[in-house]
């Protein structure tokens, strides 16, 4: 089905939105602007405050371009990928933000835009490229990879159990002719997977699909490089909020947001801190945040979501480590450890 116009519907859209705490006068960023569904709530309630939109689609560009008209005073729209950030913002003179939010993955009018060759129901051109300025498509890799970094990706990025015969069976198929489409794609893929297989789980291609996007964008890559540089943007009580749609990109968010909490590498029987790296703040979501089962029954698409929020602490933040029967007092901002020591953090607002 091929769209005419970008139309994403909004996952978790009041719980991210919610999960900022937004400020009137406040500064946001919008990662991934997409057709604009998350930065027109934001917009809604900013007073004199400014939204940055920054987004690699051109399609997505235009679309919320259109969608934000009614706060153009308030909107900057970036054509870019949201780990120059940094480099973005510094153009804009603009040296720390008040909050920061992605939802990642594939949009809704990616994937049912036949022509983007990301999706696996119809047959188009293997594309699949989320910046259509880059040389490089998925037709690439398919034809150009070796049978083992075939493998690698289908079994790491796709966790694909039949990542192997997949691989092989890509290459066999390509020595007579150039795997040329989505359709194409399908086909060899179903060949890999035994019928009882395909009969009782969901579509064969879908995770050699999402294996082949996420190597070709470098997904995963930029986000686990843009994390920590996303937390020191944010001003002392701004946050960073993440919705993810698979456990290999969650992993990840948890992890750096972990690491940032608790940066501290000394060994667990030390008393006092003395690695010197500081917390940069705290994770507000122990658990992710979850769409409602109204979402669920509106937007299926939205099952696989997870929302996770971090809040930048307070400059130079100190702590203390407290042990049974008095206090030792470490070096500023002294980590928690795992067993009798604890850090008495500063409360956050």
């Amino acid at each position: 089905m091929e769209e005419h116009g970008f139309v994403h519907k909004s996952v978790l859209l009041y719980e991210t939105v919610g999960s900022l705490n937004i400020k009137p006068g406040g500064i946001y960023v919008d990662g991934t602007l997409g057709g604009g569904g998350h930065a027109y709530e934001v917009c809604k309630r900013l007073g004199s405050g400014r939204l940055i939109g920054i987004d690699q689609d051109a399609d997505a560009i235009e679309a919320a371009g259109r969608r934000l008209a009614p706060f153009k005073d308030k909107v900057t729209i970036v054509r870019s990928n949201y780990r120059s950030m940094a480099d973005v913002l510094k153009e804009l003179d603009i040296p720390r933000v008040d909050g920061i939010y992605l939802d990642l993955g594939v949009s809704s009018y990616q994937l049912d835009t036949a022509s983007r060759g990301f999706t696996y129901r119809e047959d188009a051109p293997l594309d699949m490229r989320m910046d259509q300025r880059k040389e490089e498509t998925a037709a690439d890799i398919v034809n150009g990879y070796s049978e083992m970094e075939l493998f690698r990706i289908i079994r790491d990025y796709g966790e694909d159990r039949f990542a192997k015969n997949i691989a092989k069976h890509i290459v066999k198929a390509r020595q007579e002719k150039p795997v040329a489409t989505t359709g194409e794609l399908c086909e060899i893929i179903k060949a890999a997977i035994p019928a009882k297989v395909r009969a009782t789980g969901g579509h064969p291609a879908k995770r050699t699909f999402q294996a082949i996007r996420i190597e070709l964008n470098h997904e995963l890559d930029v986000l686990e490089e843009s994390i920590d540089g996303m937390i020191r943007l944010l001003n002392p009580g701004g946050r960073l909020s993440i919705i993810t749609f698979h456990s290999l990109e969650d992993r990840i968010v948890k992890s750096r947001f972990r690491i940032n909490e608790d940066p501290c590498i000394c060994p667990p029987d030390f008393p006092v801190c003395v690695c010197g790296r500081k917390s940069r703040g705290r994770v507000i979501t122990r658990k992710p945040i979850l769409p409602s089962e109204e979402e669920l029954e509106e937007n299926s698409r939205s099952k696989s979501a997870k929302l996770r929020v971090f809040e930048r602490g307070e400059e130079n933040q100190a702590g203390q480590k407290i042990m049974k029967g008095g206090i030792s007092h470490g070096p500023e901002n002294g980590k928690t450890h795992r067993q009798k020591w604890v850090v008495q953090q500063k409360k956050y607002p």
